[in-house]
C-alpha cells in the first residue's frame, strides 16, 4: 500500500494539472473500483473547477468550486498519468501501461487529460458534500499530519502515554499519527535507537513529558518523510509517479527489507533482525535499539 511519501509525490506531480483547472468532462470506463462510484459521479464533476489539490494522511483531496471535496485513494496498485498536447510543456508523458486499467480520465479544458490506472481496483475514488469533511467517517478520527506542525514530541506523548503497547503498533495507529505505514516507521525507530518491541509509554515520563527518545523520534520521523518525498517515495510494487517514473527511496532504506544486513549505525556491530507484528514484518537492530 503506497505510504504518505507516495501520496505527496503523487499529489505534486498533479497539482500543476489540478489546481484552477476546470473539469471540461469526467470518462468513467467501469461502474466502481474498491466502491461503486458515487450517484451522479461524473456529471457533478464536469463544469467544476478545482481550487486546489491536498493531501490528508494517505488520501488525495480535490477541493472544488462547489464546495464538494473529491476524495482519491490509490489502494495498492493504483496510479495517475497526466497526458497532454505538449510534451515539452509543464506536463509528462508517463510510461504506457495497459489500457484496459484505464479505468478514470478527467479531461481538463487546458486540454490536458490524467487518466487513473488500476490493475487491482483496491483504489476507490469518493465526492463529499460542502461541511462534511471533518464528521465523514474516513477523516473524524484522524491524528496528526507528521509534516505539519501539529506533531510536536508534546503532542505524540499525550497520545502514547500509559500506552504498553509495542512502539511500533502506536505509531502506526492512524488516531495518533496520520499517514505513517511499515517502511518509515522501521527506518525513523532505527533513526531514534528505538527498538519497535518497547512498550510505548515508555517514551514519556510521569508528568506526561516526552522523553529525549520521543523528541529524537519526532525528529527522525520529519526527516525519514521528507527525504523519501524528495526521493520520490519507494517503489516496491506498484508505486509510479504521475511522469510514470519510479521512486527510489528504497535505495537508501537503513533497515526495512535488510534483514542480516550490517546495522549502517556507525560504531554498531549489530545486523539487522526481522520479526512479524500484528501481520507485518518490522526490521531493526537489537544492538543499537533499545
Amino acid at each position: 500500500m503506497p505510504e504518505l511519501p507516495e501520496v505527496e509525490t503523487v499529489r505534486r506531480g498533479l497539482e500543476p494539472v489540478f489546481t484552477g483547472s476546470g473539469l471540461e468532462q469526467v470518462e468513467l470506463r467501469r461502474a466502481d473500483l474498491r466502491f461503486p462510484f458515487p450517484q451522479g459521479f461524473a456529471a457533478r464533476l464536469a463544469g467544476r473547477r478545482v481550487e486546489a489539490l491536498k493531501r490528508r494522511a494517505k488520501y488525495l483531496l480535490g477541493e472544488l468550486d462547489s464546495g464538494e471535496t473529491l476524495i482519491m485513494h490509490l489502494g495498492m496498485s493504483g496510479s495517475f498519468r497526466i497526458d497532454a498536447d505538449d510534451p515539452e510543456g509543464a506536463y509528462h508523458r508517463a510510461v504506457t501501461t495497459k489500457p484496459a486499467h484505464d479505468h478514470v480520465v478527467f479531461r481538463f479544458t487546458s486540454g490536458a487529460s490524467v487518466t487513473y490506472n488500476d490493475p487491482r481496483r483496491f483504489g476507490f475514488m469518493l465526492l463529499v458534500p460542502p461541511g462534511e469533511m471533518a464528521a465523514h467517517p474516513l477523516f473524524n478520527g484522524l491524528g496528526v499530519e507528521p509534516l505539519g506542525p501539529e506533531l510536536t514530541p508534546q503532542r505524540l506523548a499525550l497520545g502514547l502515554r500509559g500506552r504498553k503497547a509495542p512502539l511500533k503498533a502506536a505509531l502506526l495507529d492512524q488516531r495518533i499519527i496520520a499517514g505513517l505505514g511499515n517502511i518509515y516507521v522501521c527506518e525513523a525507530m532505527h533513526r531514534s535507537h528505538l527498538s519497535p518491541l518497547r512498550a510505548a509509554g515508555t517514551l514519556v515520563d510521569a508528568k506526561g513529558k516526552p522523553k529525549r527518545g520521543l523528541v529524537d523520534l519526532v525528529e527522525a520521523i520529519r526527516q525519514v518523510l521528507g527525504e523519501a518525498i524528495e526521493a520520490g517515495g519507494s517503489s516496491l510494487r506498484d508505486h509510479r509517479q504521475t511522469d510514470g517514473s519510479l521512486g527510489y527511496f528504497q535505495h537508501s532504506f537503513r533497515v526495512y527489507d535488510r534483514e542480516d544486513a550490517p546495522c549502517p549505525t556507525p560504531g554498531c556491530r549489530g545486523h539487522v533482525s526481522r520479526v512479524i507484528q500484528s501481520g507485518r514484518s518490522t526490521f531493526f537492530c537489537r544492538d543499537c535499539q533499545k
